[in-house]
Protein backbone atom coordinates (compact mmCIF):
# COMPACT_ATOMS: atom_id res chain seq x y z
CA UNK A 1 0.00 0.00 0.00
CA UNK A 2 1.31 3.45 -0.78
CA UNK A 3 0.34 6.97 0.17
CA UNK A 4 0.65 10.18 -1.83
CA UNK A 5 4.13 11.58 -1.67
CA UNK A 6 4.58 14.77 0.27
CA UNK A 7 5.19 17.97 -1.61
CA UNK A 8 8.26 19.88 -0.58
CA UNK A 9 8.88 23.59 -1.01
CA UNK A 10 11.87 24.53 -3.17
CA UNK A 11 14.97 24.61 -0.99
CA UNK A 12 18.58 25.66 -1.55
CA UNK A 13 20.43 23.00 -3.53
CA UNK A 14 23.93 21.62 -3.35
CA UNK A 15 26.24 22.72 -6.18
CA UNK A 16 27.86 20.27 -8.63
CA UNK A 17 31.44 21.54 -8.61
CA UNK A 18 33.56 18.38 -8.06
CA UNK A 19 35.26 17.03 -11.19
CA UNK A 20 36.99 13.66 -11.84
CA UNK A 21 40.45 14.64 -10.55
CA UNK A 22 39.08 16.27 -7.43
CA UNK A 23 36.77 13.31 -6.78
CA UNK A 24 39.63 10.81 -6.94
CA UNK A 25 41.78 13.11 -4.81
CA UNK A 26 39.04 13.34 -2.16
CA UNK A 27 38.75 9.55 -1.98
CA UNK A 28 42.48 8.88 -1.85
CA UNK A 29 43.12 11.66 0.66
CA UNK A 30 40.46 10.21 2.94
CA UNK A 31 41.79 6.65 2.47
CA UNK A 32 45.46 7.37 3.08
CA UNK A 33 45.64 9.76 5.96
CA UNK A 34 47.40 8.51 9.05
CA UNK A 35 46.02 4.96 8.74
CA UNK A 36 48.93 2.92 7.32
CA UNK A 37 51.50 4.96 9.24
CA UNK A 38 50.02 3.89 12.58
CA UNK A 39 48.55 0.48 11.75
CA UNK A 40 51.45 -1.25 9.98
CA UNK A 41 52.99 -2.27 13.35
CA UNK A 42 49.59 -3.56 14.54
CA UNK A 43 49.13 -5.51 11.31
CA UNK A 44 52.55 -7.15 11.62
CA UNK A 45 51.99 -8.00 15.29
CA UNK A 46 48.50 -9.38 14.61
CA UNK A 47 49.54 -11.58 11.68
CA UNK A 48 52.84 -12.64 13.20
CA UNK A 49 55.40 -11.27 10.76
CA UNK A 50 56.12 -10.45 7.10
CA UNK A 51 53.05 -12.40 5.98
CA UNK A 52 51.16 -9.24 6.95
CA UNK A 53 51.84 -7.97 3.42
CA UNK A 54 49.23 -10.42 2.11
CA UNK A 55 46.67 -9.02 4.54
CA UNK A 56 46.72 -5.77 2.58
CA UNK A 57 46.10 -7.65 -0.67
CA UNK A 58 43.14 -9.59 0.70
CA UNK A 59 41.75 -6.40 2.22
CA UNK A 60 42.07 -4.71 -1.17
CA UNK A 61 40.14 -7.54 -2.83
CA UNK A 62 37.27 -7.09 -0.36
CA UNK A 63 37.41 -3.30 -0.83
CA UNK A 64 37.42 -3.65 -4.62
CA UNK A 65 34.43 -6.04 -4.57
CA UNK A 66 32.58 -3.61 -2.30
CA UNK A 67 33.70 -0.68 -4.44
CA UNK A 68 31.95 -2.23 -7.44
CA UNK A 69 28.71 -2.19 -5.41
CA UNK A 70 29.24 1.48 -4.57
CA UNK A 71 30.07 2.24 -8.21
CA UNK A 72 26.80 0.87 -9.55
CA UNK A 73 24.61 2.32 -6.81
CA UNK A 74 26.36 5.71 -6.81
CA UNK A 75 26.18 6.13 -10.58
CA UNK A 76 22.48 5.20 -10.65
CA UNK A 77 21.48 7.33 -7.65
CA UNK A 78 23.84 10.32 -7.43
CA UNK A 79 22.72 12.39 -4.50
CA UNK A 80 23.81 13.61 -1.09
CA UNK A 81 24.03 10.89 1.52
CA UNK A 82 25.14 7.89 -0.53
CA UNK A 83 23.99 4.79 1.35
CA UNK A 84 20.95 6.59 2.71
CA UNK A 85 19.57 6.92 -0.81
CA UNK A 86 20.39 3.33 -1.78
CA UNK A 87 18.71 1.86 1.29
CA UNK A 88 15.74 4.20 0.97
CA UNK A 89 15.13 3.04 -2.59
CA UNK A 90 15.78 -0.67 -1.98
CA UNK A 91 13.98 -1.30 1.32
CA UNK A 92 10.93 0.96 1.00
CA UNK A 93 8.81 -1.90 -0.38
CA UNK A 94 8.86 -4.07 2.78
CA UNK A 95 10.10 -2.08 5.77
CA UNK A 96 9.31 1.49 4.79
CA UNK A 97 11.86 3.94 6.14
CA UNK A 98 13.39 1.65 8.76
CA UNK A 99 16.67 0.81 7.02
CA UNK A 100 17.56 4.34 5.83
CA UNK A 101 16.72 5.65 9.30
CA UNK A 102 18.99 3.05 10.95
CA UNK A 103 21.79 3.88 8.55
CA UNK A 104 21.70 7.60 9.27
CA UNK A 105 21.33 6.89 12.99
CA UNK A 106 24.50 4.77 12.83
CA UNK A 107 26.47 6.84 10.30
CA UNK A 108 26.29 9.90 12.51
CA UNK A 109 28.24 7.77 14.99
CA UNK A 110 30.63 5.57 12.97
CA UNK A 111 31.81 8.13 10.40
CA UNK A 112 33.18 10.60 12.98
CA UNK A 113 34.54 7.71 15.07
CA UNK A 114 36.61 6.64 12.07
CA UNK A 115 37.75 10.25 11.69
CA UNK A 116 38.75 10.36 15.35
CA UNK A 117 41.28 7.59 14.69
CA UNK A 118 42.99 10.00 12.30
CA UNK A 119 43.28 12.52 15.13
CA UNK A 120 44.65 9.85 17.49
CA UNK A 121 47.22 8.79 14.90
CA UNK A 122 48.42 12.25 13.97
CA UNK A 123 48.94 13.05 17.66
CA UNK A 124 51.16 9.94 17.87
CA UNK A 125 53.33 11.38 15.09
CA UNK A 126 53.35 14.80 16.72
CA UNK A 127 54.98 12.99 19.65
CA UNK A 128 58.03 12.54 17.41
CA UNK A 129 58.16 16.29 16.90
CA UNK A 130 56.97 17.74 20.21
CA UNK A 131 58.16 16.36 23.58
CA UNK A 132 55.39 15.65 26.06
CA UNK A 133 52.65 14.90 23.51
CA UNK A 134 53.03 11.13 23.97
CA UNK A 135 54.69 8.83 26.49
CA UNK A 136 55.10 5.08 27.00
CA UNK A 137 51.45 4.82 28.07
CA UNK A 138 50.16 6.57 24.94
CA UNK A 139 48.78 10.06 24.40
CA UNK A 140 49.26 12.51 27.25
CA UNK A 141 46.69 15.12 28.37
CA UNK A 142 48.66 17.67 26.34
CA UNK A 143 48.34 15.43 23.28
CA UNK A 144 44.60 15.11 23.75
CA UNK A 145 44.22 18.88 24.03
CA UNK A 146 46.21 19.34 20.82
CA UNK A 147 44.00 16.72 19.11
CA UNK A 148 40.87 18.62 20.13
CA UNK A 149 42.36 21.87 18.84
CA UNK A 150 43.25 20.34 15.47
CA UNK A 151 39.72 18.96 15.09
CA UNK A 152 38.27 22.42 15.72
CA UNK A 153 40.55 23.88 13.04
CA UNK A 154 39.43 21.19 10.56
CA UNK A 155 35.76 21.91 11.28
CA UNK A 156 36.36 25.62 10.76
CA UNK A 157 38.13 24.87 7.45
CA UNK A 158 35.02 23.03 6.20
CA UNK A 159 33.01 26.23 6.32
CA UNK A 160 33.66 27.29 2.72
CA UNK A 161 32.10 26.73 -0.70
CA UNK A 162 32.46 23.27 -2.24
CA UNK A 163 34.52 24.63 -5.16
CA UNK A 164 37.11 25.99 -2.74
CA UNK A 165 37.04 22.72 -0.77
CA UNK A 166 37.73 20.72 -3.92
CA UNK A 167 40.86 22.76 -4.63
CA UNK A 168 42.02 22.50 -1.01
CA UNK A 169 41.53 18.73 -1.05
CA UNK A 170 43.66 18.44 -4.20
CA UNK A 171 46.49 20.23 -2.38
CA UNK A 172 46.14 17.89 0.61
CA UNK A 173 46.15 14.94 -1.81
CA UNK A 174 49.54 16.06 -3.18
CA UNK A 175 50.88 16.38 0.37
CA UNK A 176 49.68 12.83 1.11
CA UNK A 177 51.43 11.47 -1.99
CA UNK A 178 54.68 13.21 -1.03
CA UNK A 179 54.52 11.78 2.50
CA UNK A 180 53.85 8.20 1.39
CA UNK A 181 56.23 8.10 -1.56
CA UNK A 182 59.04 9.71 0.43
CA UNK A 183 58.64 7.08 3.15
CA UNK A 184 58.61 4.31 0.54
CA UNK A 185 61.80 5.63 -1.10
CA UNK A 186 63.48 5.99 2.30
CA UNK A 187 62.59 2.40 3.18
CA UNK A 188 64.00 1.02 -0.06
CA UNK A 189 67.30 2.93 0.27
CA UNK A 190 68.35 0.41 2.93
CA UNK A 191 66.07 -2.46 2.01
CA UNK A 192 66.81 -6.09 2.88
CA UNK A 193 64.81 -8.57 0.85
CA UNK A 194 65.90 -11.39 3.12
CA UNK A 195 64.43 -9.53 6.10
CA UNK A 196 61.23 -8.45 4.31
CA UNK A 197 60.39 -11.99 3.19
CA UNK A 198 61.72 -13.89 6.20
CA UNK A 199 58.59 -15.95 6.80
CA UNK A 200 58.94 -18.05 9.92
CA UNK A 201 58.29 -21.81 9.78
CA UNK A 202 54.57 -22.46 10.19
CA UNK A 203 53.67 -18.85 9.33
CA UNK A 204 50.94 -20.06 6.98
CA UNK A 205 49.68 -22.95 9.12
CA UNK A 206 45.94 -23.28 9.52
CA UNK A 207 45.69 -22.46 13.21
CA UNK A 208 47.36 -20.71 16.10
CA UNK A 209 48.12 -17.14 17.10
CA UNK A 210 50.94 -15.47 15.25
CA UNK A 211 50.14 -17.24 11.99
CA UNK A 212 48.68 -15.81 8.82
CA UNK A 213 45.34 -17.60 9.10
CA UNK A 214 45.15 -17.23 12.86
CA UNK A 215 45.50 -13.45 12.61
CA UNK A 216 43.73 -12.85 9.29
CA UNK A 217 40.39 -11.80 10.77
CA UNK A 218 41.88 -9.16 13.06
CA UNK A 219 44.31 -8.16 10.31
CA UNK A 220 41.46 -7.61 7.84
CA UNK A 221 39.75 -5.27 10.30
CA UNK A 222 42.93 -3.18 10.27
CA UNK A 223 43.31 -3.42 6.48
CA UNK A 224 39.71 -2.52 5.68
CA UNK A 225 39.91 0.38 8.14
CA UNK A 226 42.88 1.70 6.16
CA UNK A 227 41.04 1.30 2.85
CA UNK A 228 37.86 3.03 4.03
CA UNK A 229 37.22 6.27 2.20
CA UNK A 230 36.90 5.02 -1.37
CA UNK A 231 33.18 5.79 -1.01
CA UNK A 232 33.55 9.42 0.10
CA UNK A 233 32.51 10.85 -3.28
CA UNK A 234 29.34 8.74 -3.17
CA UNK A 235 28.33 10.71 -0.07
CA UNK A 236 29.00 13.84 -2.13
CA UNK A 237 26.99 12.57 -5.11
CA UNK A 238 24.89 15.73 -5.17
CA UNK A 239 28.02 17.85 -5.66
CA UNK A 240 29.81 15.77 -8.33
CA UNK A 241 29.78 16.72 -12.02
CA UNK A 242 28.73 13.96 -14.45
CA UNK A 243 28.34 11.45 -11.58
CA UNK A 244 27.48 8.52 -13.86
CA UNK A 245 31.11 8.52 -15.02
CA UNK A 246 32.95 10.35 -12.26
CA UNK A 247 31.74 8.30 -9.26
CA UNK A 248 32.64 4.80 -10.53
CA UNK A 249 36.03 5.92 -11.81
CA UNK A 250 36.94 7.81 -8.63
CA UNK A 251 36.02 4.76 -6.52
CA UNK A 252 37.91 2.16 -8.57
CA UNK A 253 40.97 4.32 -9.32
CA UNK A 254 41.36 5.24 -5.66
CA UNK A 255 41.21 1.61 -4.46
CA UNK A 256 43.80 0.39 -6.99
CA UNK A 257 46.05 3.40 -6.35
CA UNK A 258 45.98 3.13 -2.58
CA UNK A 259 46.42 -0.67 -2.68
CA UNK A 260 49.65 -0.17 -4.64
CA UNK A 261 50.93 2.47 -2.21
CA UNK A 262 50.07 0.37 0.86
CA UNK A 263 51.76 -2.75 -0.49
CA UNK A 264 54.96 -0.86 -1.35
CA UNK A 265 54.92 0.84 2.04
CA UNK A 266 54.40 -2.43 3.95
CA UNK A 267 57.12 -4.32 2.07
CA UNK A 268 59.54 -1.40 2.35
CA UNK A 269 59.03 -1.08 6.10
CA UNK A 270 59.41 -4.85 6.61
CA UNK A 271 62.72 -4.75 4.78
CA UNK A 272 64.11 -1.75 6.63
CA UNK A 273 62.97 -2.08 10.28
CA UNK A 274 63.79 -5.16 12.40
CA UNK A 275 60.66 -7.20 13.08
CA UNK A 276 60.64 -6.95 16.88
CA UNK A 277 61.22 -3.20 16.74
CA UNK A 278 58.49 -2.82 14.14
CA UNK A 279 55.85 -4.59 16.24
CA UNK A 280 56.08 -1.93 18.98
CA UNK A 281 56.81 1.20 16.92
CA UNK A 282 54.47 4.18 17.40
CA UNK A 283 55.81 6.39 14.58
CA UNK A 284 57.27 3.82 12.20
CA UNK A 285 57.52 6.17 9.21
CA UNK A 286 59.61 8.64 11.23
CA UNK A 287 61.88 5.77 12.28
CA UNK A 288 62.36 4.71 8.64
CA UNK A 289 63.08 8.27 7.53
CA UNK A 290 65.50 8.96 10.37
CA UNK A 291 67.66 5.90 9.76
CA UNK A 292 67.71 6.65 6.02
CA UNK A 293 68.34 10.40 5.91
CA UNK A 294 68.72 11.66 9.48
CA UNK A 295 66.48 13.35 12.04
CA UNK A 296 66.09 16.69 10.23
CA UNK A 297 64.62 15.08 7.11
CA UNK A 298 62.55 12.74 9.25
CA UNK A 299 61.00 15.68 11.09
CA UNK A 300 60.23 17.53 7.85
CA UNK A 301 58.47 14.53 6.30
CA UNK A 302 56.70 13.79 9.60
CA UNK A 303 55.12 17.23 9.26
CA UNK A 304 53.86 16.14 5.83
CA UNK A 305 52.45 12.96 7.40
CA UNK A 306 50.59 15.01 10.01
CA UNK A 307 49.22 17.29 7.28
CA UNK A 308 48.12 14.19 5.31
CA UNK A 309 46.29 12.99 8.40
CA UNK A 310 44.57 16.35 8.71
CA UNK A 311 43.57 16.03 5.05
CA UNK A 312 42.07 12.59 5.66
CA UNK A 313 39.92 13.82 8.54
CA UNK A 314 38.95 16.88 6.50
CA UNK A 315 37.81 14.74 3.54
CA UNK A 316 35.99 12.27 5.80
CA UNK A 317 34.01 14.93 7.64
CA UNK A 318 33.31 16.66 4.33
CA UNK A 319 31.60 13.56 2.95
CA UNK A 320 30.11 12.36 6.24
CA UNK A 321 28.42 15.66 7.00
CA UNK A 322 26.27 15.19 3.87
CA UNK A 323 24.87 11.83 5.02
CA UNK A 324 22.06 13.11 7.29
CA UNK A 325 21.29 16.00 4.92
CA UNK A 326 19.08 14.14 2.44
CA UNK A 327 17.45 12.13 5.25
CA UNK A 328 16.44 15.33 7.00
CA UNK A 329 15.07 16.72 3.73
CA UNK A 330 12.95 13.57 3.47
CA UNK A 331 11.78 14.09 7.08
CA UNK A 332 13.47 10.83 8.10
CA UNK A 333 15.92 12.55 10.46
CA UNK A 334 16.07 15.65 12.63
CA UNK A 335 15.04 18.72 10.57
CA UNK A 336 18.08 20.76 11.58
CA UNK A 337 20.32 18.45 9.52
CA UNK A 338 18.45 19.41 6.34
CA UNK A 339 19.29 23.11 6.49
CA UNK A 340 22.08 24.59 4.39
CA UNK A 341 24.30 27.48 5.37
CA UNK A 342 22.70 30.55 3.72
CA UNK A 343 25.92 31.66 1.99
CA UNK A 344 28.16 28.59 1.75
CA UNK A 345 25.52 25.98 0.79
CA UNK A 346 26.83 23.37 3.23
CA UNK A 347 24.91 21.32 5.86
CA UNK A 348 25.89 23.20 8.99
CA UNK A 349 24.41 20.77 11.56
CA UNK A 350 26.10 17.76 9.96
CA UNK A 351 29.53 19.42 10.04
CA UNK A 352 29.20 20.55 13.66
CA UNK A 353 27.71 17.32 15.00
CA UNK A 354 30.28 15.06 13.37
CA UNK A 355 33.06 17.37 14.46
CA UNK A 356 31.87 17.10 18.07
CA UNK A 357 31.73 13.28 17.96
CA UNK A 358 35.20 13.21 16.39
CA UNK A 359 36.49 15.16 19.37
CA UNK A 360 34.92 12.69 21.82
CA UNK A 361 36.28 9.66 19.94
CA UNK A 362 39.80 11.11 19.88
CA UNK A 363 39.95 10.77 23.67
CA UNK A 364 39.92 6.93 23.48
CA UNK A 365 42.50 4.37 22.29
CA UNK A 366 43.08 3.65 18.61
CA UNK A 367 42.27 -0.07 18.48
CA UNK A 368 39.09 0.28 20.54
CA UNK A 369 37.73 2.99 18.25
CA UNK A 370 38.67 1.07 15.07
CA UNK A 371 36.89 -2.09 16.23
CA UNK A 372 33.73 -0.29 17.34
CA UNK A 373 33.50 1.84 14.19
CA UNK A 374 34.16 -0.99 11.72
CA UNK A 375 31.71 -3.37 13.42
CA UNK A 376 28.91 -0.79 13.28
CA UNK A 377 29.72 0.13 9.67
CA UNK A 378 29.72 -3.50 8.47
CA UNK A 379 26.32 -4.47 9.81
CA UNK A 380 24.30 -1.40 8.84
CA UNK A 381 26.10 -0.21 5.71
CA UNK A 382 28.23 -2.84 3.98
CA UNK A 383 25.92 -5.84 4.42
CA UNK A 384 22.84 -3.68 3.83
CA UNK A 385 24.24 -2.46 0.49
CA UNK A 386 24.87 -6.04 -0.61
CA UNK A 387 21.14 -6.62 -0.11
CA UNK A 388 20.32 -3.28 -1.74
CA UNK A 389 22.06 -3.94 -5.06
CA UNK A 390 20.33 -7.33 -5.36
CA UNK A 391 16.93 -5.89 -4.41
CA UNK A 392 17.19 -2.95 -6.81
CA UNK A 393 18.20 -5.19 -9.70
CA UNK A 394 14.99 -7.13 -9.08
CA UNK A 395 12.62 -4.33 -8.03
CA UNK A 396 13.80 -1.60 -10.41
CA UNK A 397 15.15 -3.33 -13.53
CA UNK A 398 14.54 -0.20 -15.62
CA UNK A 399 16.55 2.06 -13.31
CA UNK A 400 19.07 3.95 -15.42
CA UNK A 401 22.49 2.50 -14.56
CA UNK A 402 25.33 4.44 -16.23
CA UNK A 403 27.66 1.84 -14.72
CA UNK A 404 26.77 -1.82 -14.12
CA UNK A 405 28.87 -4.04 -11.89
CA UNK A 406 31.35 -6.20 -13.78
CA UNK A 407 30.69 -9.97 -13.55
CA UNK A 408 27.60 -9.45 -11.38
CA UNK A 409 26.82 -11.14 -8.96
CA UNK A 410 30.36 -12.49 -8.32
CA UNK A 411 31.79 -9.27 -6.74
CA UNK A 412 28.62 -8.87 -4.66
CA UNK A 413 28.94 -12.41 -3.27
CA UNK A 414 32.65 -11.90 -2.62
CA UNK A 415 31.92 -8.70 -0.73
CA UNK A 416 29.24 -10.51 1.31
CA UNK A 417 31.66 -13.25 2.38
CA UNK A 418 34.38 -10.73 3.18
CA UNK A 419 32.17 -8.47 5.29
CA UNK A 420 30.66 -11.35 7.26
CA UNK A 421 34.15 -12.67 8.02
CA UNK A 422 35.35 -9.22 9.11
CA UNK A 423 32.31 -8.71 11.34
CA UNK A 424 32.61 -12.01 13.20
CA UNK A 425 36.35 -11.31 13.63
CA UNK A 426 35.69 -8.15 15.64
CA UNK A 427 35.90 -8.18 19.42
CA UNK A 428 32.83 -9.37 21.28
CA UNK A 429 32.59 -5.95 22.92
CA UNK A 430 32.50 -4.24 19.52
CA UNK A 431 29.89 -6.65 18.19
CA UNK A 432 27.77 -6.15 21.30
CA UNK A 433 28.06 -2.36 21.08
CA UNK A 434 27.13 -2.37 17.39
CA UNK A 435 24.06 -4.52 17.97
CA UNK A 436 23.08 -2.45 21.00
CA UNK A 437 23.36 0.80 19.04
CA UNK A 438 21.19 -0.59 16.25
CA UNK A 439 18.62 -1.83 18.79
CA UNK A 440 18.45 1.69 20.25
CA UNK A 441 18.03 2.98 16.71
CA UNK A 442 15.11 0.60 16.12
CA UNK A 443 13.41 1.96 19.24
CA UNK A 444 14.04 5.52 18.08
CA UNK A 445 12.59 4.63 14.70
CA UNK A 446 9.38 3.32 16.28
CA UNK A 447 8.98 6.62 18.13
CA UNK A 448 9.56 8.50 14.87
CA UNK A 449 7.23 6.21 12.85
CA UNK A 450 4.44 6.65 15.39
CA UNK A 451 4.78 10.42 15.26
CA UNK A 452 4.89 10.43 11.43
CA UNK A 453 2.14 7.83 11.04
CA UNK A 454 4.33 5.76 8.74
CA UNK A 455 5.15 2.04 8.60
CA UNK A 456 4.55 0.04 10.80
CA UNK A 457 1.94 2.45 12.22
CA UNK A 458 0.75 3.72 8.87
CA UNK A 459 1.04 3.17 5.11
CA UNK A 460 4.37 2.79 3.37
CA UNK A 461 5.36 5.66 1.12
CA UNK A 462 6.62 4.12 -2.12
CA UNK A 463 8.50 6.53 -4.35
CA UNK A 464 10.97 5.26 -6.93
CA UNK A 465 12.67 8.63 -7.08
CA UNK A 466 15.46 7.73 -9.49
CA UNK A 467 13.50 5.31 -11.65
CA UNK A 468 10.52 7.58 -12.24
CA UNK A 469 12.24 10.85 -13.07
CA UNK A 470 15.71 12.00 -13.98
CA UNK A 471 17.44 13.74 -11.11
CA UNK A 472 17.73 17.39 -11.98
CA UNK A 473 21.23 18.17 -13.11
CA UNK A 474 22.50 14.66 -12.47
CA UNK A 475 24.42 14.51 -15.72
CA UNK A 476 25.30 18.19 -15.84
Amino acid sequence: MSSPTRSREPQPALERKIGPLQATAINMTQMCGIGPFVTIPAMVATMGGPQAMFGWIIGAIVALADGLIWAELGAAMPGAGGTYLYLREAFQYRTGRLMPFLFVWSAVLFIPLIMSTGIIGLVQYLGYLIPGVTDDAGTTPLGKIIGVGITLVIVAALFRKIGQIGKLTTVLFVVMLIAVLTTVVAAFTHFSGAQAFAFTPGAFSSAGEGTFWGGLGAGLIIAIYDYLGYNTTAYLGGEVRNPGRTLPRSILFSIVGIMSLYFLLQVGVLGSVPLEELKTATSVASTVLEQAWGSVTAKIVTVFIVVAAVGSVFAGLLGGSRVPFEAARDKVFLPMFGKLHPKLNLPTAGVLTMGAITIIGSLFTLTDVINAAVATLVIIQSLAQVAAIVTLRRRQPDLKRPYKQWLYPVPTLLALVGWVYIYVSATWLSIGLSLGWIALGAIAYLVYAKAENTWPFGPKEIKEAFASTETEGAQA
